[in-house]
This record gives structure tokens, C-alpha cells and sequence, in this order.
């Protein structure tokens, strides 16, 4: 068999070889050259790789009768060879020395003797891909003092100082995958961040805490303006507003700015106060539009971001040299919502490849939760308002009783819910007080609330009976559909007689506070719940003496998981009473803060339901201040009512408003005879303002009209509306009532 010389024995270190590193080598590389680290043709080894065959090598040998034999156990040998080396380069680590890497190669030069058609390998003069950027500070002293140099015969492998094969890749197996676990880390943490935050200033605030100063040293963050909701078109122009900044102060002293500067500035601004534009009008077509279109984040000083940037921050600043920056479009489900910009200083680590990743998660994850953000306040804002206009926005103020009442949404996330209250004033200075609780606490519980909070204030409007309103509301409650079903206390309160007229409808009993302190639960009927057809109602008429305080409520006051109805019923009565003997017997508590402090005995585990609360103190009104008369329908009832409330308004001392209420009675009596075929009423109360209710028996409500020059009639009740401060008509079952009211001080 014949023999080949080989190379191997005069190798040296590339250590005792430092002249060769700054020079290529003249000579050829010799055919015994080792293989296995050879650079495949593209010029990028592959470690592990099979050998390439050289093309331009010396002829083969004569052939051997042994041939296929030798080498087919030569090819076993370099296998060997290779997983020695594998194994002898592993456990040399990043600082093996480049003698035990020649002490490898005269190894597997001795096992493996040249095959047949084998030549030079071709040298590699850079194998780093261009856009992965060597390791800087300590990371590149390590990478550079584990480096193993190899390469042809008599050199390197370089050329002109480029680095060696391999000396741009990573060779430290356990330094690579520590950072890109550090990395997915902090992707991790910094995402549920994101993730924590429930609105749009919490979704900014967490991106930019969780990237300052862990990713980058400052950040910059612009949403369009206005930010679209859903599927709606936004409006144009396409306009960023700023709408948060961070960054990392190194010093107390430090003023914390951005490092953006004026363009030909060597002082930074104040950018404390205005680090970048405040808005920034995107141009169709510009560079910021091509950035924002192609998503992805790009380098700061990448062609694409050094256009981009300036329109981004403002005319007449930019980055400054040696800053490093991210640009990371924003984006939502359907479109482009923003962008932010990451920034470091100069004496920090420039971003590497992989951070562009990073940037691109982070920027995903804060453009989707601003998309939900802007949804989840849509709805919030749709909700409260639907529950806003279902219940009265203010109470009103009928003589001889007053008001207060109180909302609790069941969470602050779920602010609609099927509670409602109500005070609808009705003829005679009477009231209705109602209160209900349709079942849940969604928007379709809120639905359905209006519409029989809507049924009540019609019926009310009818002056019908409770029991028979209750009766109207019950059958409503069945039109809308099934199990559509309320409960629901309504009340008539009196201020002449004192008397309070009360029906039930499955709800919670109401509790008197009595003006000494005693509070006691009201015995009235419960009722069935409102959608169960088929039921009578029962009304029951109470004493509602004057000072005394009428609580209504719904059962998220009083029943939770901890308790039931009655345990809570008995408590709430208890709170009353010792809340009034605080203020004494002669004296009642104030009713808004009666209100505060009835919702302060609710505890952590309480609020499993909306509440409603309505509080009404009777004051009523002394028959002193009531003038009640019977007119027959004929001719002389004008005139006689006139003389009547004359009378009255001599003994109330209240002489200066004879004129007009002589005139304005007159009027709406000389009406009312017109029509009536029963006896007419007239009432005069006084209170605050003077009012006068006259009432028949005939349902036609008056209007009033323009009379013409010709006409003999028409101008009574345009009369009536120019003279009284208010007038009003209500239809009743048994006729109407109309009336006035008249400042009692002029």
C-alpha cells in the first residue's frame, strides 16, 4: 500500500504564529489539511458536518487492491476522530487553550490517513452573518477567550484581519442559553404586566415600568388620536399624540431626559417638560406610514427608522449619535393604534437581533390590551349611561315630603343591574314612592327594569290604585317575555291626611322610623313576584304621622351569603333605631346621612347584589294650611270661589296675592262648570308656594291654544301660564285635576 507524506508534524500553535494573523498565507494548504473544520463552499462552516471534497486537489493515487477496504476503515476512523474531538473541545470549555486544539488535530491526523480524492479546504474569511452583531464588554472577552482558532495548514484562515472561521458564533453553549433565558423571562414578567391592566393608562403605565430600565433606559409611547373603537373607521387625519414617557434617572440630580436633541444642538432641551412632539401628524405615504405599515420593529439606525424618526419626534430633534433606539409599531387587531420607541444610552449594551423580538412581543401584547382597554370602556360607558338614564337623575321635591335616595352597582365591573327606584308626584300633593329589583344584574336586567320603571310612571300617571298598578305591572311583565320576573313595593303617600296606601309584590317589607327612635317593620302583604300571572294584589293604608321616615329597599341591602333576608331585615332595623338616638327624640336624623350610614353596615362579603334605596320623610301638611270647598256646576261657582279663597288667603296673611289668585280660580273654575256634571272641588294649600287644585268629573284635559282676535274665549289658560310660577293638569280615574302654584313671597 502506498504511503502519502503528510503535514501534520510541521503545524504550529497559532500562538507561536503571530505574524500570520495579519497577513494571508502565499503558500497552498497542503492536502492533508484537516477536514473536519474545513468551510463548506458558501463560507459558513456548519459544525458537525461531513467533509467537503476539494476540486482542485492533487490526482488520486494509484489504486489499491486494498482500496475499498482501507477506505472504508478510514472513514470509520474519522468518525471516531471527530466524536473524540467533539467530546475533547466540550470539555475544554471557553477557555481551552489553542495547544490542546493542536494536540487534537496531530490526533486525528495520526487515525486518519488521507482518502482518495481529498484536497485543500478553501479558506473562509468572515463566517458571522451581516446582521448579527458580536457580543460587546465582557461577553465578547469571553466569547474571544474561548475562541478555538483553526483553519488550514501554515494559518487561520483569515485574511487581512477578518476574523477566523467561527469567531463571529457564539462559543459558549452555557452563556447563550443563560441570556435567551433571561430573555423569555423577562418577556414573561414584563407581559403579564401588560396583561394586569384593566384600562388604557394602566396598559401604558405597565409597558413602560416593566421595560425601564430592564430592556431599555427610556421610553416614548404614542396612540392615535382619537383611538378607534371596534370595528369603526378612524377619522383622519392619521395623528399620534404622546401620550406617556419614561425613563431612568441614574441620580437624584438627574434631570432624566431622553437624549433627544435639537438637530445641530449640543445641549439637551428640557425634556422634562417636552421631551418629544406633543402630537405628530402621520403623512400618507411618508416614511413614519411605511414604518407603521410593515409592523415590525426596526433598529434605530436602519435606513427605514433614521427617516422615520424625526416626523416621529418632532421637527428639529432626533436621536443623537451613540444613542441606540428602537421603533416598535403598534398594533391592534385591525389596524395601526401607535408606536413606541425604545432607547438606551451610550454606555449601555446595544440591542442585538433578538431584542427586536422582544420589542415585537411587548408591542403585541400593549396594542391588544389597549384594544380590549378601549372596548371594555366602551361598554362601561354604554352601561353606565343605560343605567344612568333608567333611573331618576334628580328627585323631586313634592310638598310635605322629602327625598334622598342611594345606587350600589353590585362591582365596579358590572355597574347596570335590575334595581330601580321612583317618586312620581300625583294630584292632590299626593306621592308615589316606588321601589323594585328585576332578577340579575345585566344589561338585560337593566332593560327590562326601564321598561317597568317606564309601565309605573304611566300607570301612576292614571292615579290608579297600588294593588291595581302592581295588577298592570304584573301583565307587562308577561308581555315582555318568559321569566321576566320582578319584585316591586309601591306606595301612595298623603300629606293632607297622613295616611300612606302600600302594595306588595314579592319585595322586602319597608321599615317606619319613628320620630322618638323606634323603628318597626311594616306588616303588608307579600304578594307574589311581578310575572307570575294570575295573582291578586293587596293594598293596606297605614298611619304615616309627620317627622316619621319611610326606608324602601331592595334585598342587596339586607340578604348575602353570610345572612339571610330576616337576619339582615332585623339588623337593618337596629342600625335605624341607633342611628336616631344619636339625635335625640325631638329631632330626626338628617336624611342624607341616615342614607350613608344605613349602606355603612355592609361588610367586605355583602355586595353579592346591586342596591336600591329610597328614604321619604314625611313632613306633611296641617289642616291650618288646607282650604277645601265643594262648588255645584253652575253660573255662580266662579264668583264664589273667588270670594272663598279670598278668605283664606285673609287669614293665612297673604292679602298681596288676592289679584292674582282671584283671577286665575275664576278662570280655571269657569272651566271646569263648563264640563263638569257633578259637584266641583277647590283646595287651596300653603307650604312654601300657595297651591290650588280644582277637580271635575270630566276627563277631557285642557290645552291651551292661541285665541284670534274674534274668538270670546281661549285666554284662560294662557293667562294661567303667564301669572303662576307652574301649572299642570292630571287625569284621574274619576275625572282630572288642574292646578297652579303662586310664590307665597313676592
Amino acid at each position: 500500500m502506498t504511503e502519502h507524506p503528510t503535514s501534520h508534524e510541521g503545524r504550529q500553535p497559532l500562538a507561536a504564529r503571530p505574524q500570520e494573523r495579519t497577513r494571508p498565507r502565499q503558500e497552498a494548504p497542503g492536502p492533508a489539511d484537516d477536514p473536519v473544520v474545513a468551510a463548506p463552499p458558501h463560507g459558513r462552516p456548519h459544525p458537525g458536518s461531513a467533509p467537503v471534497p476539494s476540486q482542485s486537489g492533487p490526482p488520486a493515487p494509484p489504486e489499491d487492491p486494498d482500496g475499498p477496504r482501507t477506505a472504508n476503515a478510514a472513514r470509520e476512523a474519522s468518525r471516531t476522530a471527530r466524536a473524540a474531538s467533539a467530546t475533547h473541545r466540550a470539555a475544554a470549555g471557553p477557555g481551552g487553550a489553542p495547544a490542546h486544539g493542536e494536540a487534537q488535530a496531530r490526533a486525528r491526523a495520526d487515525a486518519e490517513p488521507e482518502l482518495p480524492g481529498t484536497g485543500p479546504a478553501r479558506a473562509e474569511t468572515d463566517v458571522r452573518p451581516p446582521d448579527v452583531r458580536p457580543p460587546d464588554g465582557a461577553a465578547a472577552k469571553g466569547a474571544a477567550a474561548g475562541a478555538v482558532a483553526t483553519g488550514p495548514a501554515g494559518g487561520d484562515g483569515a485574511a487581512d484581519g477578518a476574523p477566523a472561521a467561527g469567531a463571529g458564533l457564539p462559543q459558549d453553549p452555557v452563556g447563550t442559553a443563560r441570556r435567551e433565558g433571561d430573555r423569555l423571562r423577562f418577556v414573561g414578567a414584563a407581559t403579564r404586566r401588560i396583561a394586569r391592566g384593566i384600562d388604557l393608562d394602566e396598559i401604558v403605565l405597565g409597558l413602560c415600568r416593566a421595560t425601564v430600565p430592564t430592556f431599555a433606559d427610556a421610553i416614548l409611547v404614542y396612540l392615535r388620536d382619537p383611538l378607534p373603537v371596534g370595528d369603526e373607521r378612524p377619522v383622519d387625519p392619521f395623528v399620534l399624540r404622546l401620550r406617556r414617557t419614561d425613563r431612568l434617572r441614574l441620580t437624584e440630580d438627574d434631570p432624566g431626559d431622553l437624549g433627544l436633541l435639537p438637530a445641530g444642538s449640543a445641549a439637551a432641551p428640557d425634556a422634562e417638560q417636552n421631551p418629544a412632539a406633543e402630537l405628530c401628524r402621520v403623512r400618507p405615504g411618508g416614511h413614519l406610514a411605511e414604518v407603521l405599515r410593515g409592523v415590525r420593529p426596526v433598529f434605530g439606525d436602519s435606513a427605514a427608522a433614521r427617516a422615520a424618526l424625526p416626523e416621529l419626534l418632532g421637527e428639529g430633534r432626533c436621536v443623537p449619535s451613540g444613542h441606540r433606539a428602537i421603533l416598535a409599531p403598534l398594533r391592534g387587531r385591525r389596524r395601526v393604534i401607535g408606536a413606541a420607541v425604545f432607547l438606551r444610552r451610550p454606555d449601555r449594551a446595544p440591542f442585538e437581533p433578538n431584542d427586536l423580538l422582544v420589542a415585537a412581543q411587548l408591542a403585541t401584547h400593549t396594542a391588544l390590551g389597549i384594544d380590549k382597554a378601549v372596548l371594555y370602556g366602551r361598554e362601561a360607558y354604554i352601561a353606565d349611561e343605560l343605567q344612568r338614564t333608567m333611573l331618576p337623575e334628580n328627585l323631586p321635591q313634592p310638598t310635605g315630603v322629602r327625598l334622598a335616595s342611594r345606587y350600589l352597582p353590585a362591582a365596579e365591573t358590572a355597574r347596570v343591574g335590575g334595581d330601580w327606584y321612583d317618586a312620581i308626584p300625583l294630584p292632590g300633593s299626593r306621592v308615589a314612592l316606588v321601589v323594585g329589583d328585576v332578577m340579575g344584574h345585566s344589561m338585560t336586567s337593566a332593560a327590562i327594569m326601564g321598561q317597568l320603571r317606564t309601565t309605573a310612571q304611566t300607570l301612576a300617571g292614571l292615579d290608579l290604585p297600588p294593588q291595581e298598578v302592581l295588577h298592570h305591572l304584573d301583565e307587562q311583565a308577561q308581555r315582555l317575555g318568559e321569566n321576566r320576573m320582578a319584585t316591586c313595593l309601591y306606595a301612595v303617600y298623603d300629606p293632607v291626611a297622613h295616611r300612606i296606601t302600600i302594595a306588595n309584590a314579592g319585595h322586602p317589607p319597608p321599615i317606619l322610623l319613628h320620630l322618638g327612635g323606634r323603628a318597626e317593620v311594616l306588616r303588608v302583604p307579600p304578594g307574589a313576584p311581578i310575572g307570575v300571572g294570575g295573582v291578586d294584589f293587596e293594598a293596606v293604608e297605614l298611619d304615616a304621622p309627620a317627622g316619621a321616615t319611610l326606608l324602601l329597599y331592595t334585598d342587596g341591602l339586607v340578604e348575602s351569603r353570610l345572612r339571610d333576608v330576616w337576619t339582615g331585615i332585623e339588623q337593618l332595623r337596629e342600625r335605624l333605631a341607633a342611628t336616631a338616638q344619636l339625635t335625640g327624640p325631638d329631632h330626626p336624623p338628617p336624611l342624607e346621612a341616615l342614607c350613608d350610614d344605613v349602606l355603612d353596615m355592609l361588610g367586605p362579603g355583602d355586595r353579592d347584589d346591586d342596591i336600591a334605596l329610597l328614604a321619604a320623610r314625611f313632613d306633611g301638611i296641617t289642616p291650618s294650611d288646607v282650604a277645601y270647598w265643594f262648588l255645584e256646576p253652575e253660573d255662580a261657582a266662579p264668583s264664589r270661589a273667588r270670594r272663598l279663597a279670598r278668605r283664606a288667603l285673609a287669614r293665612w296673611g297673604l292679602e298681596e296675592l288676592n289679584d292674582s289668585v282671584e283671577l286665575l280660580v275664576s278662570e280655571v273654575v269657569t272651566n271646569a262648570v263648563r264640563y263638569a256634571s257633578r259637584p266641583v272641588t277647590l283646595r287651596l294649600l300653603r307650604t312654601e308656594t300657595l297651591r290650588c287644585e280644582v277637580g271635575d268629573d270630566s276627563p277631557q284635559l285642557p290645552r291651551q291654544r292661541r285665541a284670534r282676535d274674534t274668538d270670546e274665549d281661549g285666554r284662560g289658560l294662557f293667562l294661567v301660564n303667564r301669572l303662576a310660577r307652574r301649572w299642570g293638569a292630571t287625569r284621574l280615574s274619576t275625572g282630572k285635576v288642574v292646578w297652579f302654584e303662586l310664590p307665597t313671597r313676592v
